[in-house]
């Protein structure tokens, strides 16, 4: 059975940080592109950050560009997402997402549909 499970959200100020875990179960992993999305409360769901299946290629939105970057460790079945200087803007349910099969081994897709596998969420909140 395959399931992605997220973790390490919570409360942070302004200017603080977060480390973001999917531990993904089932996967062998070199073989799928993870992705980390998430949506704010009357907003479309937004690619935060996307890594390829080689981990050579790799997506940051230009909303969080500089601030947040995506790693993998295939060994310990993990994806990360590392959040710096955070703002109130970045307040939103981050999922985990993957994609089966690439088309190449440095592929990062763009569309939500192009995902198979969605994770239940973790809730970040940014607030003084």
């Amino acid at each position: 059975q395959l399931q992605l499970v997220e973790s390490g959200g919570g409360s942070v100020q302004p200017g603080g940080s977060l480390k973001l875990s999917c531990a993904a179960s089932g996967f062998t992993l070199e073989y799928y592109v993870f992705g980390w999305f998430r949506q704010a409360p009357g907003k479309e769901r937004e690619r935060v950050a996307c890594i390829s299946s080689s981990g050579g290629s790799i997506k940051i939105a230009d909303s969080v560009k500089g601030r947040f970057t995506i790693s993998r460790d295939n060994a310990k079945k993990t994806v990360y997402l590392q959040m710096n200087n955070m703002k109130p803007e970045d307040t939103a349910i981050y999922y985990c997402a993957a994609a089966d099969s690439p088309i190449r081994s440095d592929y990062t897709p763009p569309y939500n549909a192009e995902y198979d596998y969605w994770g239940q969420g973790t809730q970040v909140t940014v607030s003084s």
